[in-house]
């Protein structure tokens, strides 16, 4: 469901009447969960249609339609999605059995067809914005008229039948692997996150990072760092988990003596970082899996070092703001969670290590999650305050469909785009264009697709982003000897860091409000604080040690040292302050220090701890002239 926006209240009876509907919907995910999924088009078809309807029963067209009823514009759109769905489901036998792209169709078949494209394009518009729709009719213009083109990126043209088959009766298109992925896992990933928190036992989270940092200076800072990864890790929003974590962490900030601007940044900054953060990572790397062929935990075993580089450079610049602006640490009655009153709570985390332990030994995530739902309600039964009734278990299956329907809506658009692009060959016309754009150069081909993702990341969700990025620029690293899974995590990390790259750093903007400060200057200090997070993609891309792709553990070791010691200087350098305050020069010195720890080699290792120590002497040997007390970096 869309993260922002006001969402429709019925009357008593409309309020049931809906949550009986989201109860078959997560009922249908349940039970195709345990007991196996319908095949592909019956599977994904069904959770579009539960989807389409609850974003058109609850998300007006416009702010000028009633919040308490529905419009005849929404009748109009839920009948409008029901009667190619049904169409499908009553007629799968004979669709599948049709000779795809040759058979001719009936003339209400293209007009079911429509019906589809318009619905789909319509719901993304209100659950998600009009980015993703524009893209997506941008895609259909292509394929209607791509023919007339010049250039390389004409296509000989596609007949009406070929784009219907493609779009609607296929799962290349709408039904696409996408949106399979949203109607498998990404939905009961979602219901997990939403038991976690009706539970109370994402909570726990909070209070977990609280008792880790809450004694070290600038602790609240560090505690959004840990809590937002802990949390944003399930949740795999930035949006949400700003919403969740920021309410708490934030205020806290401020309280200590970060600016509020700055605590806003914080908090927008971990939490995008949730969605690269095993062992979730939101809906994109599912996709991900399905569209390399590579396991889902392996997945999640290359992406864990980046996700923890990433955290401790946001790690190291909220240290740096406190030693920097005096800031110390909370007093003793300030400290609300007690070590000795988490361990207590410790089984907690339980629900996290099933869903681990089950993936590691092999079986599905989907058979995972369900283990793990009913844990978490034998496990919260442990305590008043965590026990979930029915009604707790009920609203959570609610909460979780309704939180799910945004992605599918997004996964169907962003089918249309995938559709357009593999028929028409598209993917590869775009291949071929940024290989010669860049001359063959990696680099070129990475900045190119790092500012690509990034443009498009600001008007699309990162899922979405990814997806199109995955099928259009992707191919061309693979193509430039970049491992699979380096790539696409490549372009998975900036769809993400559009979160907080301004001019629509939509987190960053989440935050300030919470912040109750400027939403364009927190957006520019959380893409300082997120600078190294830019640099960790290069990073195991010219080291892919740090995916673990190697099995040389010195060389991992080597990479680990360098690559923290890189993102220390680099934060060093954003922050202005090392030991004591940097000079230009200094600050130049650290950023190229950071830069050439990236390359591996001994050369550049050289280089990089070279000038780095040099900067640590001079500031060394400034901060002893005017200073009699130890150093306290840490």
């Amino acid at each position: 469901m869309s993260e922002t926006g006001a969402k429709r209240q019925f009357g008593t009876i409309g309020n049931k009447i809906l949550s009986i509907f989201c109860l078959a919907f997560a009922s249908f995910q349940l039970y195709t969960a345990a007991f196996g999924n319908l095949d592909s088009l019956r599977q994904r078809s069904i959770h579009l249609l539960f989807a389409a309807i609850l974003v058109f029963v609850l998300i007006p067209a416009s702010k000028k339609f009633s919040l308490k009823r529905l419009g005849k514009i929404d009748v109009v759109m839920i009948l409008c999605i029901l009667i190619p769905v049904g169409y499908v489901l009553f007629n799968h036998d004979a669709i599948l059995n049709r000779m795809y792209y040759v058979t001719p169709l009936k003339s209400y078949e293209y007009v079911f067809a429509t019906m589809l494209i318009v619905t789909v394009l319509e719901g993304t518009r209100r659950a998600m914005g009009l980015a993703l729709p524009i893209v997506a009719l941008v895609a259909l213009f292509y394929a209607f008229l791509g023919q007339y083109l010049p250039g390389s990126f004409k296509h000989a043209g596609i007949t009406p039948v070929e784009i219907v088959d493609q779009l609607y009766f296929t799962t290349e298109g709408i039904f696409g692997v996408a949106l399979g992925v949203s109607a498998t896992y990404v939905i009961l990933f979602i219901i997990f996150g939403s038991f976690l928190q009706h539970s109370g036992i994402a909570n726990y989270f909070i209070d977990f990072a609280s008792a880790l940092t809450m004694k070290s200076r600038g602790g609240p800072a560090k505690m959004a760092v840990v809590a937002s990864g802990l949390f944003g890790s399930i949740s795999g929003s930035a949006l949400a988990n700003v919403a969740t974590t920021g309410q708490i962490t934030i205020p806290m900030m401020k309280k200590i003596g970060y600016r509020p601007f700055f605590a806003g940044a914080v908090e927008a900054v971990a939490s995008t970082g949730g969605a690269i953060m095993p062992p979730v990572m939101g809906a994109a790397v599912f996709i991900m899996s399905e569209y390399t062929g590579i396991p889902y935990l392996q997945i999640l075993k290359h992406a864990l070092l980046p996700a923890i580089l990433y955290y401790v450079s946001i790690f190291f610049m909220v240290h740096l703001e406190a030693v920097k602006t005096g800031i110390g640490c909370l007093a003793k009655d300030e400290v609300y969670v007690r070590p000795k009153d988490l361990w207590k709570r410790f089984y907690l985390f339980i629900p996290l290590i099933i869903i681990v332990a089950i993936l590691i030994k092999g079986y599905s995530p989907m058979f995972a999650v369900l283990i793990s739902l009913v844990s978490i309600v034998i496990i919260a039964a442990f305590r008043k305050a965590t026990r979930m009734g029915m009604s707790k278990i009920a609203a959570a299956l609610i909460d979780g469909v309704r939180s799910a329907t945004g992605v599918a809506m997004a996964c169907a658009a962003a089918g249309i785009v995938v559709g357009v692009a593999s028929y028409t060959g598209l993917g590869l016309r775009f291949t071929s264009f940024m290989l010669v754009v860049a001359d063959n150069n990696l680099q070129i081909a990475l900045l190119l697709t790092m500012v690509a993702t990034i443009i498009l990341g600001t008007g699309l969700p990162a899922t979405p982003a990814y997806i199109i990025v995955a099928s259009l620029m992707v191919p061309a690293l693979v193509k430039l000897q970049v491992p699979l899974i380096a790539a696409h995590l490549f372009a998975f990390y900036f769809a993400n860091l559009a979160n907080i790259t301004p001019p629509v750093a939509l987190a960053a903007y989440a935050a300030a409000g919470i912040a109750d400060d400027d939403a364009f200057k927190t957006g520019i200090q959380a893409f300082k604080l997120g600078l190294a997070a830019y640099i960790v993609p290069f990073m195991f891309i010219f080291n892919t040690n740090l995916l673990l792709l190697g099995d040389n553990y010195w060389e991992l070791i080597g990479a680990i040292i360098t690559s923290l010691v890189g993102v220390f200087f680099l934060a060093a350098a954003s922050e202005n302050w090392l030991i004591t305050k940097t000079s230009l020069l200094e600050r130049v010195m650290l950023f190229a220090a950071s830069i050439f720890l990236i390359y591996p080699g001994i050369l550049t290792d050289s280089l990089g701890f070279g000038l780095g120590g040099i900067v640590l002497l001079v500031q060394y040997i400034k901060f002893k002239k005017v200073n009699t007390e130890s150093i306290n970096l840490f």
